[in-house]
């Protein structure tokens, strides 16, 4: 570009600085802005279209167009050129509005006599904001010069927007990061919490757009990507990377060696950016291209984008992960994603987690139930909205968070939780009492654990021992293999504070959702049905080995329960069985204290093992029924998938009658029979599992209390009889039928 242009570039910026530096309102500051662009550029019409929501930009400001039209002119994402320009974040040039595709006469504005029109995005790092439009009656196509000024200009407005320098009582226009947002996720972990947020990774903020001396500007910028060129060199230089870490840091790598990228960012601050802004720019501009890519790839590496240009702006600005903000006492924590040791790192500090992505089965989801504290999932574009020490609201119960919620929202959800908390008194008193129904049967009911921390909880709870106690967890929150002798420890600890009730260890479960980050992730299309498990126990002995052989010595003469995940046949459990066996036999022989009792169990949580032979329920010394695969696999329908996970009912028919099934086949062989799962936890469900014949029941041990209220409340009987009924009307579930028979019940 020309001197001349560049100078007139930064000329522009100086004026807008400035311009937004006086005093004045919000509205104010608009009118001055796009006169004062309109007399730089030339042009009769400058405009200002921000978002009033994310699907209808409205007319803010105008220097050229009818005055009256502020703030009544509205226009639909992808209606009209500039509702073009909002969809596809791409500029829209022409000599001819009004022969363009899709242009949208607006007779209020009175723009009909103007022909050209230029449209640029005002957006902040993906974040789309609003549309900048100048326009003139002279039939011209603008320059690239003219379009790449606008663009800065817009990316400087992008800036002050986020920073509410337009906010604005009188009009409407509130400043963003203050008005209320509520976000639909999915349910991780259910419960509901109040507190105020704190960002994991918190944003960077570009105080000064605008650059002084371009030329120190440009030193900075080198000076910044020369460090983190170093910081990648010495990560990639570090022994213990795997394949895929490596992959990752070569994809930096090769971003932070790019001269066009450099270069790019050089060319936006000799037109008059400030370092930052100029790295927030080419940031911008790349998610704009990427998001309209379709290669899952190429979609791939706009997270490592994100992430280096997020490095490189906490390079210049100084900005870590440690901002010196002080977090919240009643802190909830606000992430894209986090790995479960981080997670643990925070402990029980937390009020509860709100994720962008995440799923029900992932790591966190699986720690958030052990700390007991709810999560929401897919609460997708919180991060963008969400600052340090906002107000916010979470109900795990249906996936919903509130930010900076009024006072009407957060009236209710406290009524929610104080009802919530009225109940669990009620349920206290039931601690120490059996769960037996009126007609006299008793349903053990058990909790599920995976951490030292959950403990406790079978003193607080009433559940009668631990039901499932998923070693992975230990696996996971580690970068190498746990030794054994450490394993030993932590079971050992964990049967000490049980204090002699029963704790069923599940084998190693991992695969699916559940890589190990010391171990090479499989490429596998469907890994939830793939190498997992005890299948991959089985191929890697020594792992299986390693793990019973810590299970023994752990017990050193106590009684010890284990029980094999994603068993699928008689063939599986009896190779696993034996290992076990084998190793105690070893054990014994070596001299080592032995368990005084072992009881072996399998997981049933693939249809198939419902029809094997006798031989495997004769030789299970107990089967757990794993309710979460199990449903899944039933009904096909992927419980990662929140399009279908949530359509298929427990309580359908067919899925009873295959529990019938599996209740039969035990009982024929007297194996005892569990069911572990989040069903487990819901009363009415569970109270229809045990209605079933299904005697123990595993769950979180917040469910506990609510299950055996009711479950003390009900005759077993009474409820088979409505379940037989219902299944002989032909209903498809059985649900109506006994929500309709609970609601005669006395309160």
């Amino acid at each position: 570009m020309p001197e001349r242009s560049e100078s007139d570039s930064r000329k522009l910026l100086r004026r807008l600085r400035d311009s937004l530096a006086l005093p004045g309102k919000g509205q104010d500051r608009l009118d001055r802005i796009t006169h004062l662009i309109a007399d730089s550029m030339g042009t009769e019409v400058c405009s200002i279209y921000l978002f009033r929501d994310e699907d209808t930009l409205e007319l803010c400001a105008t220097e050229g167009l009818r005055k009256d039209s502020v703030h009544k002119t509205r226009l639909k994402l992808g209606e009209g050129l500039v509702g073009r320009v909002a969809r596809t974040a791409a500029p829209v040039n022409t000599a001819d509005a009004p022969s363009e595709k899709g242009f949208r006469y607006m007779p209020e504005t009175g723009e009909e006599i103007y022909s050209s029109f230029l449209g640029v995005p005002i957006q902040r790092v993906g974040e789309k904001l609003g549309v900048l439009v100048v326009q003139s009656k002279t039939a011209r196509q603008f320059s690239d010069d003219e379009v790449y000024a606008l663009e800065v200009v817009a990316m400087v407005l992008a800036e002050m927007t986020e920073l509410g320098a337009f906010a604005s009582d009188g009009d409407g226009m509130a400043a963003l990061h203050k008005r209320p947002v509520m976000f639909r996720g999915g349910t991780g972990q259910e419960g509901t919490a109040e507190g105020h947020v704190w960002l994991h990774e918190p944003r960077v903020v570009v105080t000064n757009p605008v650059a002084d001396d371009p030329l120190t500007e440009i030193d900075r910028i080198r000076e910044a990507v020369g460090k983190l060129r170093v910081s990648i060199d010495d990560l990639l230089s570090a022994a213990a990377l795997d394949k895929d870490q490596r992959q990752v840091l070569e994809a930096y790598r090769m971003f932070a060696n790019s001269r066009g990228w450099l270069k790019r960012m050089e060319e936006d601050i000799a037109r008059g950016l400030s370092a930052e802004a100029a790295v927030e720019k080419e940031q911008s501009a790349a998610r704009a291209r990427l998001e309209q890519v379709e290669d899952a790839y190429l979609r791939e590496r706009l997270h490592d984008l994100d992430d280096l240009s997020n490095r490189l702006l906490r390079i210049l600005t100084g900005q870590g992960t440690d901002t010196g903000a002080q977090m919240p006492e009643d802190p909830i924590l606000v992430a894209r994603n986090i790995g479960p040791a981080e997670l643990l790192d925070y402990g029980r500090k937390l009020r509860g987690v709100v994720l962008e992505e995440g799923s029900v089965g992932s790591h966190a989801a699986i720690v958030a139930r052990a700390l007991a504290i709810p999560l929401v999932i897919h609460a997708e574009r919180i991060i963008t909205e969400a600052l340090n020490g906002d107000h916010i609201l979470v109900d795990g119960d249906t996936g919903v968070v509130h930010l900076r919620p009024d006072d009407t929202v957060a009236r209710s959800l406290r009524d929610k939780m104080a009802m919530q908390a009225k109940a669990q008194e009620r349920y206290a008193s039931l601690r120490n009492l059996p769960a037996q129904s009126k007609c006299g049967t008793v349903t053990r009911l058990m909790m599920n654990a995976g951490l030292m921390a959950d403990l406790p909880s079978i003193e607080g709870s009433g559940a009668e021992g631990v039901g499932l106690f998923r070693t992975e967890l230990q696996f996971l929150i580690r970068n190498q293999m746990p030794k054994r002798d450490e394993l030993a420890r932590l079971y050992a600890r964990v049967m000490e504070a049980a204090k002699g009730r029963p704790v069923a260890f599940r084998t190693l479960d991992i695969g699916s959702d559940k890589v190990l980050p010391y171990m090479k992730p499989q490429d596998e299309p469907n890994p939830a049905m793939g190498w997992r498990a005890i299948r991959v126990g089985l191929d890697k002995r020594g792992v299986l080995r390693m793990q019973v052989q810590a299970l023994i010595r752990a017990a050193a003469g106590r009684p010890l329960t284990v029980m094999f995940p994603f068993v699928s046949e008689l063939s599986e459990f009896r190779d696993a069985r034996d290992e076990l066996l084998h190793q105690f036999d070893r054990e014994a022989a070596m001299g080592h204290p032995v368990p005084a009792d072992l009881k072996i169990g399998a997981m049933l949580e693939t249809p198939s093992l419902a029809f094997a032979p006798k031989e495997f329920f004769d030789l299970a010394d107990f089967i757990s029924i794993g309710g979460n695969d199990l449903k899944q696999f039933f009904f096909a329908a992927d419980r990662e998938n929140e399009r279908v996970r949530r359509r298929y009912d427990m309580l359908n028919v067919s899925f009873l009658t295959f529990l019938g099934k599996i209740v039969t086949r035990c009982a024929e062989s007297d194996t005892p029979l569990s069911f572990c799962g989040e069903d487990a936890g819901r009363p009415v469900e569970a109270m229809c599992l045990a209605a079933l014949g299904i005697g123990s029941l595993s769950m979180r041990p917040a469910s506990i209390g609510p299950v055996k209220a009711l479950l003390r409340q009900v005759d077993l009987a009474e409820v088979r009889s409505v379940m037989a009924h219902a299944r002989a009307a032909g209903a498809e579930s059985v649900r109506p039928a006994i929500m309709g028979w609970l609601a005669t019940l006395p309160e």
